[in-house]
């Protein structure tokens, strides 16, 4: 889309959320495809997505919303309260009722990629093809394992809501993205961003450890359709090992490894994700029409 977008930023008033979201459209693209990208915990839609977005070619639109406690999406009285997974699948589900959009692609990023897991499981016919980026829930092999991962960024959460919300943040980065190449610079612009709704960001983070006490791993992966999924080449080895076996295993599943980068991915090779993002969708229409 790049040098050729419109963008509109709207909101959406719910009950009790008021959603803001930014729809990009692409004039010189008329095939009728639409994607909705989900951000990460702490981060807001355009951040996450603008650079990926604005190379993107093969839809005309692209819808990314800013979800409960980030970005620009707020309650009306402006204070920060919890939610759970249900509650952002339903906004998502929302938003795209409120837009008409009935079946679209679906991409998202750590947090982001859990609802759009969520969603695809809920609401089957309405997903077409998958992007996931690092999505929760699919940090580790060992159920086990990502449990007790979820743990540590608890303390993290608890560090967000005290006096020490710095401490949280660097806690956070370092249990995401231990094998980082740590640079002062890079280091600060990631906590700047999470930093600026903390609360908000440790109630994403809480989200994601309730979320696990009433999700059936096994069953999510397996509602799910074409995905492709984008793991940081400096991410942890078992993380890897995971979707490297769900590519081997599952025919709908595929794998791709981001050289050079770990969890921050989208904000560090969006040109790398949207070519994949590019070709993959290609591949699956091209599948798609031989179904037919």
């Amino acid at each position: 889309m790049r040098g050729s977008q419109n963008v509109s930023v709207r909101e959406l008033h719910l009950a009790d959320q008021v959603i803001t979201y930014r729809v990009y459209k692409n004039p010189t693209v008329e095939n009728g495809k639409r994607l909705v990208l989900l951000h990460g915990a702490g981060v807001a839609g355009m951040d996450t997505w603008m650079l990926i977005s604005s190379m993107l070619t093969q839809w005309q639109e692209i819808l990314i919303p800013d979800q409960r406690g980030m970005g620009d999406t707020y309650y009306p009285d402006r204070q920060e309260y919890g939610f759970s997974a249900q509650m952002l699948v339903a906004d998502v589900n929302a938003l795209v009722d409120h837009l008409g959009w009935w079946t679209f692609d679906l991409g998202g990023y750590s947090l982001g990629g859990m609802v759009c897991m969520l969603f695809k499981q809920q609401h089957p016919d309405r997903v077409q093809k998958q992007f996931l980026l690092e999505s929760a829930l699919l940090d580790r092999p060992c159920w086990d394992s990502t449990v007790l991962l979820r743990q540590q960024y608890s303390e993290a959460a608890g560090h967000l809501r005290s006096d020490n919300g710095h401490v949280g943040i660097r806690n956070f980065m370092d249990t995401i993205s231990p094998h980082r190449r740590v640079s002062v610079q890079v280091d600060d612009l990631t906590a700047s961003r999470l930093g600026q709704r903390p609360l908000g960001f440790a109630h994403a983070l809480d989200c994601v450890t309730a979320a696990i006490n009433s999700i059936n791993r096994e069953a999510l992966v397996a509602a799910q359709g074409d995905v492709s999924s984008f793991i940081g080449g400096l991410s942890v080895d078992l993380m890897h090992q995971y979707h490297r076996d769900m590519a081997e295993g599952l025919p709908n599943w595929h794998y791709f490894m981001i050289p050079g980068t770990d969890h921050s991915l989208p904000f560090q090779k969006p040109r790398q994700i949207a070519r994949i993002m590019t070709e993959e969708v290609l591949r699956y229409r091209a599948s798609d029409v031989k179904k037919q």
